[in-house]
């Protein structure tokens, strides 16, 4: 059984009246020659009209009107990521001492932690938490290995 929705919808019909012009504080600037038609024409028209010519350029070039946000300075990679790909990227001439740390860290058996350390590059754990990405790195770069996290 679907639910319909029985509220009657109000409908606000707004009149845009023309009230006079407000003396804004405007802006000096240097118009060139052959801007001024353009310039002139467009100081008098009222704000509806501008909204008209505004889609009208819109339509005719492909453009917006919106307004650019300005980025700020880049973020490093680290502090936009939450979640973490820890990748073993070599047993640094180590092997043995990075399959003990990734044989206690992933909880494998011997043979499966030889495997991911002779398989490298090798994906160790996928979409952890920055501070267990930082602390896997830390324990298998003790043990010799490389780690990389992307």
């Amino acid at each position: 059984m679907s639910e319909e929705n029985t509220t009657p919808e109000v409908v606000v019909e707004e009149t845009v009246t023309e009230s006079a012009p407000v003396a804004e504080a405007t802006k000096e600037v240097e118009v060139p020659k052959e801007f001024a038609a353009i310039i002139d024409a467009v100081e008098k028209m009222s704000v509806l009209e501008l909204n008209a010519l505004v889609k009208v350029i819109e339509a005719k070039w492909g453009v917006s009107a919106a307004a650019v946000a300005v980025a700020g300075p880049a973020a490093s990679d680290a502090e936009e990521k939450s979640t973490f790909d820890v990748i073993l990227e070599s047993d640094g001439g180590n092997k043995i001492p990075v399959m003990k740390v990734v044989k206690e860290l992933l909880g494998l058996g011997l043979k499966e932690a030889k495997d991911v350390v002779e398989a490298l590059p090798a994906t160790l754990k996928e979409g952890v938490k920055a501070a267990e990405a930082e602390d896997l790195k830390a324990k298998i770069e003790e043990a010799g290995g490389k780690v990389s996290l992307k």
